[in-house]
């Protein structure tokens, strides 16, 4: 990964994977560093690469830190409390066990998303289970589990049955035999089910992902643990292996990468391990260009279409809307700016996807690609030029086409909402309004700080001034009420 891929100015520059790194439960940790504009570089840090946010996984560590033999004692014992009940292995084996159970006995444990045993009821008695579990539901695990829908780590939003369909066909038709799904359950649970296809048309998939739950159901030979921030195997060596196996296009079987990744993660990190699998598969390519490339569909919101680019120039982005079963706004059908703004990313040549006509798609003969309907050719830009569906509008000033509710800023000079904040006002602090710092780290803003805490801490001296001047009298009137109600007493007697 190269230097200063950063992922927002004036933040966190991502520095990616460097040999050594120390480790979480998620494998290697990702170096990074603090950032700020027209400044030097701050302190490097490692930070988790799976997780953005601490509450999920709080590792951290400064790169120059020296951390003491306990310390690394305590953090290896914690890692390994952390990782699964059950390796692989024992699940194959405890999969096996459950086939063969009748129907009656067969359970799973909704609170811990685990197949049980008979002898392992106890334990669960008083979690919620479901019973009966068919060999249906079995070879649908995608639709048994409790999706994990943290949008920056695990983000499994799960393919509807048309985009999953679409795929698979497209896959078919493109001469495809076996899948590399990264991050992709239902796409690989689909072709796993898929017995009715002819035998020279069979296709096989090896499933990639973070999530543990489907070491479950799938076997070694289907299923490897990875991360897909570090490209790290958690099955060490021998889960590489069958990766490297798969890649290989025996027979003369063509390989396909499709992925999906958490929409929130970190495009850098994730664009270095695709290009770490695609270096794998190219020691197992002993035919063909030295340069070719890996075919992949990189499956992403079109608004990260150029960073993508920015790692893959080779990559093309197709009009096709991808669509989620358990996501609220990612539905087809919709209209406007409602519609799925997830898109398919490609090395393909973009007239070989062919897009359903039933569903609106069209083929420009001038780009050579098949478009939306409403994705009108302009003839200035020789292109079609729009990315989220609705049909977009050239601008003169600008010189290239716009989305509909755009208009151009004189003051901007470019094409924006007609509410946005004019004269680039992001482009410096908002405190103060000079270029070259953000409004975090504003001297005005510390300034400001400084003098509101100590007119805090005035106010605090006051109150406890006050405080004290209060229990002082309250005190004083106790001991003169006290001294005399003794003097009475004294003259009543």
């Amino acid at each position: 990964m190269a230097a200063g891929d950063a992922e927002g100015s004036g933040g966190l520059a991502l520095l990616g994977a460097v040999p050594g790194a120390p480790r979480c439960p998620h494998g290697p940790a990702l170096l990074f560093v603090k950032t700020s504009q027209g400044k030097e570089e701050g302190r490097r840090f490692y930070a988790c690469s799976a997780c953005r946010d601490r509450k999920d996984c709080n590792f951290f560590q400064w790169e120059d830190e020296k951390v003491s033999e306990t310390r690394l004692a305590a953090r290896e014992e914690y890692n390994r409390n952390h990782q699964p009940s059950f390796t692989h292995r024992q699940n194959v084996e405890r999969h096996k066990n459950f086939v063969q159970l009748p129907l009656s006995k067969r359970r799973f444990c909704q609170e811990c998303q685990q197949l049980l045993l008979p002898a392992e009821w106890e334990k669960h008695s008083d979690h919620q289970f479901l019973c009966d579990i068919s060999t249906a539901q079995l070879k649908s695990p995608s639709q048994l589990l409790y999706p994990l829908e943290n949008k920056k780590t695990n983000a499994q939003y799960l393919f509807t049955d048309r985009s999953c369909q679409f795929l698979l066909d497209l896959i078919v038709d493109l001469g495809f035999r076996r899948v590399l799904s990264v991050g992709t359950p239902r796409l690989h649970e689909m072709i796993q089910s898929n017995t009715s296809q002819e035998e020279d048309i069979r296709v096989r998939s090896l499933l990639l992902d973070i999530d543990f739950r489907y070491s479950q159901f799938y076997t070694e030979d289907e299923f490897c643990h990875y991360n897909m921030f570090n490209h790290y195997f958690f099955g060490g060596e021998a889960a590489h292996e069958t990766c490297r196996k798969f890649l290989h296009q025996d027979n003369g079987e063509r390989v396909i990468m499709v992925t999906d990744p958490p929409f929130g993660g970190l495009v850098g990190a994730l664009a270095s391990s695709f290009k770490k699998l695609m270096a794998m598969w190219k020691e197992t390519e002993k035919e063909g260009p030295n340069n070719q490339e890996m075919p992949m569909f990189w499956i992403f919101p079109y608004f990260f279409e150029s960073r993508i680019l920015e790692f893959f120039p080779s990559f093309s982005m197709m009009d096709y809307q991808v669509d989620y079963d358990n996501h609220a706004l990612y539905k087809h059908g919709k209209t406007g700016r409602r519609q799925s703004p997830v898109r398919i990313f490609t090395n393909l040549t973009p007239s070989m996807i062919v897009l359903p006509a039933e569903e609106g798609y069209r083929f420009c003969a001038i780009c050579q690609r098949y478009v939306s309907s409403d994705n009108q050719h302009c003839e200035i830009c020789n292109s079609c030029t729009s990315k989220d569906g609705r049909r977009w509008k050239h601008c003169f000033l600008c010189k290239k086409c716009v989305k509909p509710s755009w208009f151009h800023c004189n003051i901007c000079n470019c094409c924006a909402l007609q509410t946005h904040t004019c004269e680039k006002a992001d482009a410096g602090c908002f405190v103060c309004g000079k270029a070259g710092h953000k409004r975090s780290a504003c001297p005005s803003l510390s300034r400001a700080r400084t003098a509101c805490q100590a007119d805090k801490k005035q106010r605090q001296k006051i109150l406890k001034r006050v405080k004290m001047g209060i229990c002082k009298r309250s005190a004083m009137k106790q001991a003169m009420f006290f001294r005399k109600k003794v003097k009475n007493k004294k003259k009543k007697t």
